[in-house]
């Protein structure tokens, strides 16, 4: 019997704002531009992409489209979809280096 594999889609699992905001802060912490991308589009998918789409002022293709894996979206496009998800970004110095 061949093994039967379903797609998953972690945003059908995402139930609060808190772990909307808890999957983008781990995603934005990695500094992985893949993996940030990836996060919004995860969000996105779970608040409803024509919607976010609409209030980030891009087609849902469009979105589809810089958030995928191969996207690489503009910095405009993700603070409008930050905007639209409620969330913010900030910045915070790293820790030094020591020059040894």
């Amino acid at each position: 019997m061949a093994l039967q594999i379903k797609p998953f889609d972690a945003a059908k699992y995402l139930a609060s704002d808190k772990d909307h905001a808890d999957l983008l802060a781990d995603a934005f912490a990695t500094a992985d531009p893949t993996y940030i991308a990836n996060a919004l589009g995860v969000v996105a998918r779970a608040r409803g992409m024509s919607h976010v789409a609409k209030e980030a002022g891009v087609t849902r293709e469009a979105l589809y489209k810089a958030l995928s894996p191969k996207g690489d979206p503009k910095l405009s496009t993700v603070l409008g979809v930050m905007k639209a998800l409620g969330v913010t970004m900030s910045a915070s110095p790293t820790p030094a280096v020591s020059a040894e």
